[in-house]
């Protein structure tokens, strides 16, 4: 049927985070009306995503954790994953997001009380048992959904909700600190450093929660786009190697006004260590790893303005004027180019 010409089934997390976010975009490029077509699908869970990838008919691609991938092949969840799946792309960093009620004043507080990670097959259970554990804290893990979870800690329920996704994530859209909820930092441990990279939530990522000059330091994990083994399946393989063209080819315009602020953090050849490239995409980027490296003049030009704006914030730092911020960016520029290659 015609109907079905093109289509690329794309499994995605819950609507509480942002990768359905990320689906929409990417959808919003690809699809032309009659030769491609991306159909979001909500998962359960990452580790379930796998499964689906794996198992479920009609399920070709799907956004996971990277620490959920070497989690799964560590402990020999999904027997062969490592040969059966491959990556597109790494995507963004997701971060780990910690609410707690205003009574709880550090991650300490937090020994001994209930902490909502959302449902067990959840990135954020997974890693939220491998955070605390480096930390040798104890916590007492409940598995109901984001969107429960908040309700319960506003009466008390719970002392934190847990929740991994990137910022900034729908589910904390328009919550105010002045019911003193609040975002509690999450130490860097070395121990984690193989896994997750240190970051901050900011106010410019969430103005009701956190203010102008507080950061919340925290870590993340980066977000990658796989394929399920589609060797025996020509048609659908083909569908995503038509896929992946759409989306390498149309990626600077994700980059414009009115997408997702995560796609300022992608670099389609950034590689996944441990795991085999699509290989469509990987000739796709070898005919084109230039293109795939380097953003337009303009396109770095607002990734270095946002970058600087976000750190004067981080800082407690005055905005700086565009022409203030084209000026550092020249100086970087003459900087790079007297720097050997």
């Amino acid at each position: 049927m015609v109907v079905n010409r093109g289509v690329v089934e794309l499994e995605t997390g819950g609507s509480a985070g942002t990768s359905v976010r990320i689906a929409e975009d990417l959808a919003n490029i690809v699809n032309d009306g009659a030769t491609r077509r991306v159909v979001p699908v909500l998962g359960n869970g990452s580790l379930a995503n796998l499964v689906d990838l794996r198992l479920l008919r009609g399920i070709d691609i799907a956004i996971v954790p990277a620490a959920i991938l070497d989690y799964a092949k560590e402990q020999n969840l999904l027997a062969g994953t490592e040969t059966s799946i491959t990556y597109i792309t790494k995507l963004y960093n997701e971060e780990l997001h910690l609410l707690a009620r205003p009574e709880i004043k550090s991650i300490a507080d937090l020994a001994n009380r209930k902490v909502n990670v959302d449902s067990r097959d959840s990135a954020t259970a997974i890693m939220a048992n491998h955070l605390f554990n480096a930390l040798k804290l104890t916590i007492g893990m409940t598995n109901d959904a984001p969107e429960v979870a908040l309700k319960q800690l506003r009466h008390g329920d719970i002392a934190a909700l847990a929740f991994v996704s990137g910022k900034p994530v729908p589910l904390f859209r328009g919550l105010s600190r002045d019911n003193g909820l609040h975002f509690l930092a999450f130490p860097f441990n070395p121990a984690v450093a193989a896994a997750y990279v240190p970051t901050r939530l900011t106010a410019a990522d969430y103005p009701g929660l956190i203010p102008q000059d507080q950061p919340v330091d925290t870590v993340a994990v980066g977000a990658v786009l796989v394929v399920a083994n589609l060797q025996t399946a020509p048609d659908r393989d083909r569908n995503v190697a038509n896929f992946v063209d759409a989306f390498f080819t149309g990626f600077h315009s994700l980059l414009e006004p009115g997408h997702h602020p995560k796609w300022q953090e992608v670099n389609l050849a950034a590689e996944l260590t441990g795991w085999r490239r699509y290989p469509p995409a990987e000739q796709w980027l070898q005919r084109n790893l230039q293109v795939a490296k380097a953003p337009n003049p303009d396109d770095l030009v607002a990734m270095f303005a946002r970058f600087v704006d976000e750190r004067r914030q981080s800082i407690g730092g005055a905005p700086m004027t565009q022409q203030e911020k084209t000026d550092i960016f020249q100086q970087y520029q003459h900087w790079q180019a007297g720097q050997p290659q």
